[in-house]
């Protein structure tokens, strides 16, 4: 089937990212002037503002704006937390058919893969021929298929540097730390601060994530343990940390339109296993709580190089995907060539094999109850890039 003669619209969609913009320009540059492209439209506030018809025409944007668009953190066309449904699709689409729109341009997490999967599969049911294609962003890295999704890379250097300052922090006024990080049901984020170790008793010392089933009780006692031997201790834990029936640890009763607990913006839990660690161990301890929270999305300077030309590239591939006649509608997955030299492919997967579902960490990555294995840092290091080395004193006694 050849290339269909029409508009395209570019929706954004769930947490914004360093780089989602990127994906974005990536998009909108390979879009222009494309076989079978017409006007490239931005939908603001993603498949919301498709139903509301709040379009602007990226088309008369410079290349310098654009340019200087792609380098700023967050979502240029606005976000949204956003499950249509069938009704809602149904206007979707006939919007799209008023306007002549026949490619249409998702980026986001398995939430908006999902709603991508199912605009497809209406637009199919009712013959309408609309090459929908999703972009892949997350700073969760929970994607099925791909090897890491853009935006992480970014949102783990976030992570690392906080640690790298933690370590300083802590060695300087000793106690205990303990940082909350985001990603909800898989521990990629949390797992990233393992980057910030450079001597030998550097933090993080224990790492917590969703994979494994959490125990206050061996929680109390690898603190205790830790602060024993150091003087010191500091903690990644994962927001989506649970016992082992699987209940959270802390949550809040909040969900999105995807059914998604809200676990970011609260300090709830930090503030709980504070408060253990202080009955259990007493109140002296000088226990400290931090929750990442939105920092950890789109904090300006904390783009990963790496993570910024693959998303780039992301959005240009769902376009020569899109425009190649081949195929009407998937998902990019960035899959992984090889680690030294690190190289990776994109590859256009089916919309299925992404929606809704997420992907834990794997089992070799992980190292027992608290810790990653050296195969997680082999994983990571690449898609974060070169970290500040911090330097020590080397402590010669006076004699």
């Amino acid at each position: 089937m050849g290339a269909v003669r029409g508009n395209v619209v570019i929706g954004q969609s769930g947490g914004p990212t360093h780089v989602i913009n990127q994906s974005l320009v990536g998009v909108v540059e390979a879009a222009i002037g494309a076989p079978g492209v017409g006007a490239v439209w931005g939908a603001l506030h993603g498949v919301k503002g498709v139903l509301e018809e709040r379009f602007i025409d990226l088309g008369r944007e410079s290349k310098a704006t654009l340019e200087a668009v792609a380098q700023t953190p967050g979502a240029a066309l606005r976000s949204v937390r956003k499950k249509p449904t069938r009704e809602e699709c149904e206007r979707a689409l006939e919007v799209f058919a008023r306007r002549n729109v026949r490619y249409f341009f998702y980026i986001g997490g398995n939430d908006s893969a999902e709603t991508a999967h199912i605009l497809n599969e209406l637009a199919v049911a009712k013959g309408y021929e609309l090459a929908l294609f999703h972009v892949p962003k997350t700073i969760d890295n929970d994607l099925r298929v791909t090897d890491h999704c853009p935006g992480y890379g970014s949102a783990a250097r976030y992570v690392a540097l906080s640690f790298l300052g933690d370590n300083v922090d802590v060695r300087s006024l000793p106690g205990v730390k303990l940082n909350v990080v985001m990603g909800r049901n898989a521990g990629w984020l949390t797992a990233a601060s393992a980057l910030a170790r450079q001597h030998a008793d550097d933090g993080p010392h224990l790492i917590y994530l969703p994979e494994r089933n959490f125990s206050v009780e061996r929680f109390v006692a690898d603190v205790a343990a830790v602060q024993a031997r150091l003087g010191r201790c500091i903690c990644a834990i994962s927001e989506g940390i649970h016992n082992e029936r699987g209940e959270l640890i802390a949550a809040s009763n909040e969900v999105d339109s995807h059914g998604n607990v809200q676990l970011s913006g609260s300090g709830a839990l930090g503030d709980r296993l504070s408060a253990t660690l202080k009955a259990h161990l007493g109140d002296k301890l000088r226990v400290r709580a931090d929750t990442f929270g939105y920092a950890q999305r789109s904090f300006p300077g904390a783009a990963s190089e790496v993570d910024a030309r693959e998303a780039r590239e992301a959005g240009r591939a769902a376009v020569r995907a899109a425009t190649g006649g081949e195929h009407l509608n998937g998902s990019i997955a960035l899959l992984r060539n090889s680690n030294a030299p690190y190289s990776v492919r994109y590859e256009r997967v089916e919309l299925r094999s992404v929606a809704r579902e997420t992907r834990p960490m794997e089992a070799d990555l992980i190292r027992g109850d608290n810790d990653v294995s050296p195969a997680f840092l082999d994983y990571v290091r690449p898609l974060v890039g070169e970290l500040p080395q911090l330097a020590r004193l080397s402590d010669f006694p006076v004699s």
